[in-house]
């Protein structure tokens, strides 16, 4: 399936910026994604492909081909102790978790309502409300489009990290994520560590309730991508070390601090907030009323515009804390990703 040349990207990434592309095209098999991928090296043109569009920045037109991945399927086996599940990488990742919930499988309501599909989920390691993709995987097919040869990871051959995976390093390139493998206990443990999910009663709570009151704190702080154009949380909470963590917790006692295993993670959007960059604008690009860590399409953005407004959060946020920033969106030049970071230096 391909769509019109040189179409316009902007209803495909939820970031909603208008750009162009020299071709746009649909794959809903693995066979569709090699014969693709083939056809744009043999016109030399940039190869990307796009899942929900849901954590992705396009800074200009993309010079070349666009592929959005489509593939279907979901099959489920089960052992005494766990189910699992294997996910083709074009099924939504919200949907996925409704249709678990309906037939009793839980064990991902805290990840619901992150847009996006399947398959971009291993690549940021995606979480929310203290689970993250790690916690649920059990393996990752990745498909090397040059040959059509298919490699089973491990979760712990994915290397995952916060907000990172093998699949931003060695498998950047010529390869796609065709499938997710996910292990799910048949006990269910809630997870309510995070936000009002700490006034549910761990003896009574059900998943659905869980389920819900994810959807609603998500909603309540997180505007609505097909209304406002965004990609979620736009930076990642920075790891400090203990040094820095006390100083800044001299001066902000309130300042919320996680103790993590490499130093201590800082909120990124507490620390925007103090610096009273809610709803402050350039161009049509602005930082959210309601959650500071998210950047939105406020009135037909360019990808500049947003580039500009980082890099100001990011300087003032410098300026005032001593910490740097780093994007956690990925940015999208005319040959393919760039570097987040060095963009809005």
């Amino acid at each position: 399936m391909s769509l019109k040349p040189a179409d316009s990207l902007r209803q495909l990434h939820t970031f909603g910026i208008e750009a162009g592309a020299r071709h746009i095209d649909v794959a809903e098999t693995i066979s569709d994604l090699c014969r693709l991928w083939l056809a744009a090296q043999t016109e030399k043109s940039p190869f990307l492909l796009l899942g929900g569009g849901s954590n992705v920045l396009f800074t200009e037109d993309f010079n070349g081909t666009v592929v959005i991945n489509q593939i279907p399927g979901k099959t489920v086996r089960e052992t005494p102790d766990a189910w699992f599940i294997e996910v083709g990488a074009g099924e939504n990742w919200h949907e996925l978790i409704r249709w678990m919930l309906a037939n009793s499988i839980y064990g991902m309501e805290n990840l619901a309502l992150i847009p996006g599909c399947a398959g971009t989920a291993p690549i940021q390691n995606i979480g929310a409300y203290g689970t993250e993709f790690k916690d649920v995987c059990d393996y990752v097919d990745v498909t090397s489009l040059s040959d059509g040869q298919t490699t089973r990871l491990t979760a712990e051959e994915c290397r995952f990290g916060y907000r990172d995976s093998i699949f931003k390093h060695d498998y950047q390139q010529g390869y796609a994520i065709t499938a997710v493998g996910l292990k799910l206990p048949k006990v269910w443990k809630p997870n309510l560590s995070y936000g009002d999910l700490k006034s549910l009663d761990p003896a009574t709570v059900t998943p659905q309730q869980v389920f819900d009151m994810v959807c609603q704190m998500r909603m309540s702080k997180l505007p609505d991508p097909a209304v406002t154009g965004n990609a979620g949380s736009f930076f990642k909470n920075p790891v400090v070390t203990a040094e820095c963590a006390q100083k800044i917790k001299a001066q902000y006692p309130d300042c919320p601090q996680y103790v993590v295993a490499d130093g201590i993670k800082l909120a990124a959007g507490w620390l925007i907030d103090q610096c009273q960059l809610k709803g402050h604008q350039e161009g049509g690009a602005a930082v959210h009323m309601n959650q500071a860590l998210v950047l939105i399409n406020r009135d037909n953005a360019t990808g500049d515009d947003v580039i500009r407004l980082a890099r100001y959060v990011r300087q003032q946020v410098a300026a005032r804390f001593g910490v740097q920033l780093e994007p956690e969106v990925r940015f999208i030049g005319t040959d393919g990703e760039i570097s987040a970071t060095e963009a809005i230096a």
